[in-house]
């Protein structure tokens, strides 16, 4: 009989052939990392047969299917001493795709399923921090009434962003469980308002209704368009990992980061990441807070890398990028959670990286006899080669910089402002070179992300999702650049007194995160040493 369902908490589970094909990317990755004894929340993956069949069905699991969830679900209950839906003790859970090859942000993710009016009491009282287990309850009501009922989550946004003014704060970490209480009240308003339908309290039907919502999105517009830019195969599928919850918004010794085991836009042989304190994952991917370094960084006096602040953590963190490094023998994008001082590692994944990058770490892992030349030239896209012949900016011209930002994507790119993905691609059909500009993109951006010529945010850092996707398709990229204010209503950004029009010419520069008023000329590229290695290998 086909198995459908892989607990990936077991370590006495051997390899599974074609791991990848049957469990994604982040399923298969789980299992190993468990298989490796690290320390990996329990859960278990539903497999990507299951998807396929999923879609047979009239895009409904078939009621044997939900009953082996329901086994699966009672594991993780005995591994943790929590119960789903418990008043008393309640296990939360995460609901997370896992394609077979990696599609940064492209399906959806939920978490903290199990919370409901009744377990976010229980959840406070176990953890004595009411304003955590409120976090954590506005948090699920806001993903899964975006990506399970449909409500667009700037909406969310705007009601959070609403209150903070009337408030008169700025972060919504300053906000209390009080506050919390009246956005949980807001949002289930606004679901309603949008759907005619009520947030679930019962948490079985948050749970289906998320892993619904996850195949679901194998076959969504954004989905679609980057497996046509990537040429990924559409019958291909989604597994889906459905994990215990670990927490990084529960207080100051908490915390949530993305690390990557080099630096992916030079290839430096350097950890290269971002963390949050106090604070969930999709905070520092979706870029509404910008995150600090995991590095100390040198000449800089603000003491809050994680290195400094979370010495014993930091250290854990760094001798698993090493393991896994060598495990995998490639450049790792890892993303972890520290709950009470405890790490967690939650993803591993053959990191996006840049041209440049990628030649400088095949070279540099030859080198190191961790690959061979011919592994090393295999792991070169051909296509992205032709990034590193763009020219970059000429630096004897007079230009004039209205903004700085991070260097998210490196390469530089002048073009039209537009504010929309659609209007880049409009204007990309017509022949016109664009920087499209977002207050932080989104994976509905993807198309005007391949459109535009450049990308520029005001939010957001090195690990957000315009930053990876942008160097995974050689688009030079300026995020968190926090100078810039977006008004999207009037089609313009202000920068102090400076106002600039949709249409406007705009430079920017990906390597140093410059942003320049109008068109500025450019230089051919300087070819390294590390391009000619890999050439007469080739």
């Amino acid at each position: 009989m086909k198995k459908y369902i892989y607990s990936f908490g077991n370590k006495k589970t051997k390899k599974i052939l074609n791991a990848r094909n049957i469990l994604g990317g982040k399923g298969a990755n789980l299992a190993e990392m468990s298989r490796l004894s690290l320390p990996v929340p329990p859960g278990f993956t539903i497999s990507t047969f299951m998807c396929k069949i999923f879609f047979q069905n009239k895009k409904k699991i078939i009621p044997k299917f939900r009953n082996e969830i329901k086994k699966e679900l009672k594991k993780i209950e005995n591994q943790t001493n929590k119960k789903f839906g418990n008043i008393k003790n309640p296990l939360l859970v995460s609901v997370r795709s896992g394609s077979r090859v990696s599609m940064p942000g492209m399906m959806d993710t939920i978490l903290n399923l199990g919370l409901n009016d009744k377990t976010v009491d229980a959840l406070a009282k176990k953890t004595s921090n009411e304003r955590f287990a409120k976090d954590s309850y506005r948090r699920l009501i806001q993903m899964y009434g975006n990506v399970v009922l449909g409500v667009e989550s700037h909406l969310f946004e705007e009601l959070i962003d609403n209150y903070k003014l009337t408030k008169g704060v700025l972060l919504d970490t300053e906000l209390d469980a009080n506050d919390w209480d009246g956005l949980i009240k807001n949002f289930k308003n606004l679901i309603f308002e949008k759907t005619k339908k009520n947030f679930p309290q019962n948490v079985e039907e948050q749970l289906f209704g998320a892993i619904d919502a996850v195949f679901l999105s194998w076959e969504s517009k954004r989905a679609k368009t980057y497996r046509k830019l990537n040429q990924i195969p559409g019958d291909w599928g989604t597994a889906v990992n459905v994990q215990c919850m670990v927490f990084g918004n529960m207080g100051e010794d908490c915390a949530t980061g993305v690390g990557f085991t080099r630096n992916p836009s030079t290839g430096e042989n350097k950890f290269f990441g971002e963390y949050l304190i106090n604070a969930q994952g999709e905070d520092v991917v979706a870029g509404s807070r910008t995150p600090r370094y995991i590095t100390k960084q040198n000449g800089v006096n603000k003491k809050d890398s994680m290195e400094e602040i979370m010495p014993k953590v930091f250290k854990e963190l760094k001798n698993i990028f090493i393991k896994l490094e060598k495990h995998y023998r490639d450049m790792q994008d890892i993303e972890f959670t520290v709950e009470n001082k405890k790490l967690w590692m939650l993803q591993t994944r053959n990191g996006k990286r840049t041209a440049k990058a990628a030649i400088k770490i095949a070279v540099d892992m030859v080198k190191e006899k961790l690959i061979s030349k011919k592994e090393a030239i295999l792991r070169i896209d051909a296509n992205t080669l032709d990034t590193l012949l763009h020219p970059s900016l000429d630096e004897k011209q007079v230009k004039k910089i209205i903004a700085k930002g991070l260097p998210a994507s490196p390469g530089a790119a002048s073009g039209k402002v537009v504010f929309t993905s659609d209007e880049a691609e409009r204007m990309s059909n017509q022949k016109e070179d664009t920087i499209l500009v977002r207050v932080e993109t989104s994976p509905e951006d993807i198309h005007g992300m391949h459109a535009a010529k450049g990308i520029l945010t005001a939010r957001g850092g090195m690990t957000s999702h315009a930053a990876v996707v942008a160097r995974g398709m050689g688009r030079p990229c300026v995020s968190g650049s926090g100078e810039i204010n977006i008004d999207y209503e009037s089609k313009e950004f202000r920068v102090g007194d400076l106002i600039i029009k949709e249409g406007d010419i705009i430079t920017i520069d990906g390597g140093t995160g410059r942003v320049i008023q109008g068109l500025v000329p450019t230089v051919k590229p300087d070819i390294s040493g590390y391009f000619s290695t890999i050439m007469k290998w080739a």
